[in-house]
C-alpha cells in the first residue's frame, strides 16, 4: 500500500508532497516539512510570512488590511465607526475622540459572541425548534384523525338518514301491499258470488231444456223459471288505486342541508405567544445533577412487605412509605409500610389491571387488556382516559412531563407499539424502526412493561423477544439489552417489570433467573440483584432509590437497597 494514498497516513508537505508536515504558514494556511520552509517563504515577496510550528498553527494572528492605507495591518478598532483601523489612521487623527481597542481584543469578544450564540442556537434553539416540528406533525396527525372522524360522523348521519327513509320506504309499500289485498278480496268474493250465479243459471237452463223436450203435461207447468231475478244485474266494483304523492323538497340542496345538518366554519388561528423557549433544562428532575451513588457490593432487602395481594404483579410508588400493588384479580391495594393496609379500589368492568402506574400528582394509572381502556383514578372516582379501537393495552407509565406512555397489542395480535397521551390525545406513535422493522415481537402471551429514563430515553421489557428495548425520546432505536451471561440459574432471559433511578440505571426484573438485572443508560450490564427473591415481576424505585420488588409467586413485595 502507498503510504501516500493510504487513508490512515501522515499529513504529507503541501510543497513537496513527499515529507512529513512539521511547519505551517499562518499567512498562506500551507502545510509545510522544513525542507521547503526557505522555498516557501522566498515566493511572494509582498508576504510577511508567519511559518510556526505545525501543531501552533493558526495561532498567529491574520489582522485586516485598512482600506484607506492598503498596505498596512489594522490592529486597532473603532468602536463609534464600528470598523477596524491602522496606525496610520489613528495618527492622522481620522478617529479622534472616537473610543478605541485593541482589535484583538475586540475580536475575542466577538468570537465569545458567536460561541454563545453558537451555544444557544444548538442547546436552546435548535431544540425549540425541534420540538415545535414535532408539535405540528403531532397537530397534522391529530387534525387528519379528528377530520376523518368528522367524515365518518357526516357518513354515519347519512347512513341513519337511510335507514330512516328505508323504513318510510318499507312502511309506505307495507300499506300498499295491505290496500291491495284488501280489494283483491273484495273483488274475489263478488266474483265467486257471479260465478255462483252463473252456475245456477246453466243449471236452470239444463233443466228447463229436458222439459221442454217432454209432453208430460204436469211436468210443464210445474217449471218454474228465475229469469226475472238474473235480469237484475250484479253492481259493477270499481276499485279505487292509491296514489303516492311525494313530498316535495323545498329550495335547491342548500335548503335541504339544513333538514340534514352542516358543517361550522374551520379556522387557522396564529399566536404569537403560543410557543416558548426551550430551557435546557430538560425536565424537572433534570435541573439539577443528583449525587452520584454508587452500586453496593450485596444488596439488602430492608423490609418484606405482606400487601395482602395474591399473586403480586405489579407496584407503583405513591411516596416512600406508600405503595400501590395489584395482582391476578380485580382490586388495585394502596398499602402503607409503617400502617398497612389504606385502601382498596376495584377496576371499573371487574377485570384485573394489566399495569399501574401514578403520575406526578400522585394519582392512579391503571391498563385494563379485556376492556381496552386506560383508566386514572381522582378522588376515587374512576376517569376513563381513552378506550381504544382494535387494540388492548398492556404496560403504562407516566412521564417528567406529565404525558403517559402504554404499550399495546392489535386485536389479532400481529402487531405491537407504544402511544404517548397528553390526557385522551395521541401526541405520538412508536411501531417501527428506520428500516420498517416492527421494534417489537408481538404476544397477548406475554406481558410488557414500559418506563420512562431520566435522560428521558423510553425502555421497554418485551418477554417475548426476551430482551429490553430502549429508544429515545424521538423514537429512535438506541439499543437492545438481551440479558448477561451467565445468568442467575441459567435460564433463559425473561424480562418483566422495569424502572429506573436517580442514576439513569434501567433495572429489570428476570422472571426466570429470580433476580434484577442493573444495566447503565448505555446498555452495559453493572449488577444483578438477588436477595432470595421468588419470580420478581413489578418493579418501582422511591425518591432514596430504594426498589421495590412485588413477587407474584406470593402476596410479597420486597423494599431493597442496591446503592450506596
Amino acid at each position: 500500500m502507498d503510504p501516500r494514498t493510504s487513508a490512515q497516513d501522515v499529513i504529507r508537505c503541501d510543497l513537496c508532497e513527499t515529507a512529513v508536515v512539521q511547519m505551517h504558514c499562518d499567512t498562506c494556511l500551507v502545510n509545510l516539512c522544513k525542507a521547503c520552509v526557505g522555498e516557501h517563504i522566498s515566493t511572494g515577496e509582498t508576504k510577511d510570512h508567519k511559518v510556526v510550528k505545525f501543531q501552533e498553527r493558526k495561532s498567529t494572528p491574520l489582522y485586516p488590511i485598512c482600506k484607506t492605507h492598503n498596505k498596512e495591518e489594522c490592529e486597532m478598532f473603532c468602536k463609534q465607526c464600528d470598523i477596524p483601523v491602522c496606525i496610520s489612521c489613528v495618527a492622522l487623527n481620522r478617529h479622534f475622540g472616537h473610543e478605541l481597542s485593541k482589535v484583538l481584543q475586540v475580536l475575542d469578544e466577538k468570537k465569545n459572541k458567536i460561541i454563545e450564540e453558537r451555544n444557544e442556537s444548538n442547546e436552546t434553539i435548535y431544540p425549540t425548534y425541534q420540538d415545535i416540528a414535532s408539535d405540528v406533525q403531532n397537530r397534522m396527525s391529530q387534525l387528519k384523525k379528528e377530520h376523518k372522524d368528522l367524515s365518518s360522523a357526516i357518513t354515519k348521519h347519512g347512513e341513519d338518514w337511510h335507514r330512516e327513509i328505508d323504513k318510510l320506504v318499507q312502511k309506505l309499500k307495507a300499506e300498499v301491499d295491505e290496500m291491495k289485498n284488501t280489494q283483491l278480496q273484495t273483488l274475489q268474493k263478488h266474483l265467486d258470488e257471479i260465478n255462483k250465479t252463473m252456475s245456477d243459471i246453466k243449471e236452470e237452463i239444463n233443466s228447463v231444456e229436458t222439459t221442454t223436450d217432454t209432453n208430460d203435461l204436469s211436468k210443464l207447468f210445474s217449471v218454474t223459471s228465475n229469469v226475472h231475478m238474473y235480469r237484475n244485474l250484479p253492481n259493477k266494483i270499481m276499485p279505487s288505486l292509491p296514489k303516492f304523492i311525494p313530498g316535495k323538497i323545498q329550495g335547491d340542496l342548500e335548503e335541504l342541508s339544513k333538514l340534514f345538518g352542516a358543517l361550522s366554519s374551520s379556522s387557522l388561528s396564529s399566536d404569537e405567544h403560543g410557543y416558548s423557549m426551550k430551557t435546557t433544562q430538560k425536565s424537572p428532575e433534570a435541573g439539577s445533577s443528583p449525587p452520584v451513588k454508587q452500586l453496593l457490593d450485596e444488596p439488602e432487602t430492608v423490609t418484606t412487605i405482606d400487601t395482602g395481594c395474591k399473586n403480586s404483579r405489579n407496584v407503583a410508588c405513591l411516596s416512600d412509605e406508600e405503595i400501590w400493588t395489584s395482582g391476578l384479580n380485580s382490586t388495585m391495594i394502596l398499602y402503607s409500610i409503617n400502617q398497612g393496609d389504606i385502601k382498596s379500589i376495584k377496576t371499573k368492568s371487574k377485570k384485573t389491571p394489566s399495569d399501574i402506574a401514578v403520575t406526578k400528582s400522585g394519582d392512579l394509572v391503571y391498563t385494563d387488556y379485556d376492556d381496552r381502556t386506560v383508566n386514572i383514578v381522582k378522588n376515587e372516582k374512576i376517569e376513563e382516559v381513552t378506550r381504544l379501537q382494535n387494540w388492548k393495552p398492556e404496560g403504562v407509565c407516566s412521564t417528567s412531563s406529565g404525558d403517559l406512555l402504554v404499550i399495546m397489542d392489535s386485536d389479532d395480535d400481529k402487531q405491537t407499539k407504544v402511544v404517548c397521551y397528553s390526557g385522551s390525545i395521541e401526541k405520538q406513535t412508536i411501531q417501527f424502526d428506520n428500516k420498517g422493522r416492527s421494534l417489537y415481537l408481538s404476544s397477548s402471551l406475554y406481558p410488557r412493561y414500559i418506563t420512562e429514563n431520566r435522560n428521558l430515553d423510553i425502555c421497554v421489557s418485551d418477554d417475548r423477544a426476551g430482551a429490553v428495548v430502549v429508544l429515545n425520546q424521538a423514537g429512535k432505536l438506541r439499543f437492545e439489552y438481551t440479558g448477561h451471561i451467565p445468568a442467575a440459574k441459567n435460564e433463559p432471559f425473561s424480562p418483566k417489570g422495569i424502572t429506573t433511578d436517580s442514576q439513569c440505571h434501567i433495572l429489570t426484573s428476570d422472571n426466570n433467573n429470580d433476580c434484577v438485572h442493573i444495566i447503565d443508560q448505555d446498555g452495559q450490564f453493572l449488577h444483578y440483584i438477588k436477595c432470595g427473591l421468588r419470580y420478581p415481576w413489578g418493579l418501582c424505585t422511591d425518591t432514596n432509590d430504594n426498589l421495590f420488588v412485588a413477587q407474584s409467586v406470593n402476596a410479597q413485595v420486597k423494599r431493597i437497597k442496591y446503592l450506596q
